[in-house]
């Protein structure tokens, strides 16, 4: 009789695991709207990972970045430019801001200050009112017509291709300095940016939280060569999967990779709901993407949308 018991009692407490597990199975896939979703719907769950020693740590780290290069071959910077100088101003107007927010100003910016000339030569409240969207304006400006000046008195009006020369200028730091020299003149540079700092931690690349401390511990496990296009894909894979409130861990392609896993919705069909940009069937943060950049046709298809909406209400009217 009490061994009855036992068995029953045991087969008791068994059952809410079987019954989650059979949940589990049945659940239907996700329908993702990109093949890594797919992929990433289709691995097994991620096993509790052991201690793992440095080397260990650098053969995933690089692994991780292979994975990234195959899911976003054409990762690139987000903003709008056509040359160093205009994606220096640029950069220095996305700080706390999106790049989809300074790529809408950027236009009216340049069509009025074109050079570093004319922008060392603005009015500084006329400036601060075309740049107001982006937020932080006035020492923004203050920074914008700083480094035109340095620029211009400094440079002979041209963007210097050195980390020395450009860190010396109002309002660039050693991340604004890395996206132009990574972009503008093909210096490799890491960009730490929110995004890429978060991933890094989450990665376990690093535990430190300084942007300097970050790029230089990042620095060290992967080649030089690589540190530019790293930068694009992690940014990348931070907006448009690894959120930072709420990560899309059932929807990733390196969640087998990735320590961090389950710190965000780990269902795959509800993950797939939370990703953002090209991967959840939107445009990116650029108005003028690359040719191959896969967001320019939803971008078109979004353009497409409003101006069918206007011819509609136009023969309504």
């Amino acid at each position: 009789m009490a061994e009855s018991k036992v068995r029953k009692t045991a087969a008791s407490k068994a059952e809410p695991g079987a019954r989650r597990t059979a949940r589990t199975t049945a659940e239907p896939a996700a329908k993702p709207v990109v093949k890594a979703a797919v992929k990433a719907a289709a691995k097994p769950a991620v096993k509790p990972r052991k201690p793992e020693s440095h080397l260990a740590m650098v053969r995933r780290a690089r692994k991780i970045n292979r994975e990234l290069a195959e899911l976003y071959p054409y990762a690139h910077p987000e903003l709008d430019f056509e040359n160093p100088f205009e994606l220096l101003v640029a950069t220095v107007l996305s700080a706390q801001t999106t790049d989809l927010r300074v790529n809408q100003t950027t236009p009216a910016l340049f069509a009025k200050y074109p050079t570093p000339d004319d922008m060392a030569a603005a009015v500084p409240e006329e400036l601060e009112e075309i740049i107001r969207p982006t937020g932080f304006f006035r020492a923004k400006a203050r920074s914008l017509i700083g480094l035109s000046i340095a620029l211009r008195d400094t440079f002979g009006g041209e963007v210097p291709g050195r980390l020395a020369d450009l860190v010396t200028l109002p309002g660039v730091g050693r991340k604004t300095a890395n996206v132009v020299l990574g972009n503008a003149f093909g210096v490799p540079g890491i960009t730490v940016d929110t995004h890429f700092g978060r991933l890094a931690r989450r990665f376990g690349w690093t535990a430190e939280e300084d942007p300097e401390k970050v790029e230089a511990a990042v620095a060290e496990i992967f080649p030089k060569s690589e540190w530019t296009m790293l930068s694009h894909r992690v940014v990348f894979h931070g907006r448009r999967i690894c959120h930072s409130r709420k990560p899309a861990c059932g929807a990733c392609p390196i969640a087998p990779l990735c320590p961090s896993y389950g710190e965000g919705e780990t269902d795959p069909e509800k993950a797939a709901k939370l990703l953002k940009y090209e991967m959840g069937g939107q445009p990116g943060q650029r108005l003028r993407p690359p040719a191959d950049f896969p967001g320019e046709a939803a971008a078109r298809a979004d353009a497409a949308a409003h101006q069918g909406h206007a011819a509609d209400l136009a023969v309504a009217e």
